[in-house]
């Protein structure tokens, strides 16, 4: 398999952490969606970042689909293997709900950070600013209650989905937009990315624009 992307996106790099613990070997390919345009093209006309090219040639895309994709060859490949989501009823609902304001604050930040980068100033809409900006607070703040009641497992052998995405994303927020996730209002958020990011499997996939190492 080929892991199609940059590592300073949060969801190439969720991909790539994910396919580690799910002990899934493939290649990474960095290529952006900006300057390597074309050459991603040939690789799936979409250009949209992750990509993975399967074994047979078929090209996924969309970071929860290809983790989903993931999850089922790591089983078919082998029952007894891992998976990254409980199966437990009250857990993996908790699971979900992590997974899915760490994916809104990705998706606010994002939004934040192309309104800054990619549109001129005279053309920034302030309001739509400020209602992104407060969507992605409220994701954070419902994150870091949620880790302060209960903090999330953060080994190799015991982090979950919702491990991997929060500290990805927390990752992310800090890095590219620092003034909007302050670690000091966010202590349970800052330490789970701290102990995630000493780990392994995201250390061989550091936020940039490298390569996964092997």
């Amino acid at each position: 398999m080929q892991l199609i992307g940059m590592l300073d996106s949060p969801y190439v790099r969720r991909v790539a952490i994910s396919l580690q613990l799910l002990g899934l070997p493939f290649e990474h390919r960095s290529v952006s969606v900006f300057r390597g345009f074309d050459e991603f093209s040939r690789i799936n006309p979409v250009v949209k970042a992750p990509t993975l090219v399967c074994d047979d040639g078929g090209v996924l895309m969309d970071s929860t689909l290809i983790i989903d994709y993931a999850e089922a060859l790591a089983h078919d490949r082998d029952p007894a293997s891992r998976s990254l989501m409980p199966r437990a009823i009250a857990e993996r609902q908790r699971t979900l709900q992590h997974i899915g304001l760490a994916l809104a604050a990705c998706e606010k930040s994002v939004q934040v950070i192309y309104e800054r980068s990619l549109r001129p100033p005279e053309k920034q809409h302030a309001p739509w600013v400020t209602r992104v900006r407060g969507q992605l607070a409220a994701a954070l703040t419902e994150l870091e209650a949620a880790l302060a009641r209960q903090p999330l497992a953060c080994t190799s052998a015991s982090i979950d989905q919702a491990g991997v995405s929060c500290a990805v994303t927390w990752f992310f927020v800090r890095a590219l937009v620092p003034e909007l996730a302050n670690a000091a209002d966010h202590p349970a958020l800052q330490a789970h990315s701290e102990q995630a990011e000493r780990l392994p499997e995201f250390s061989k996939a550091p936020h940039g624009d490298g390569i996964v190492a092997r």
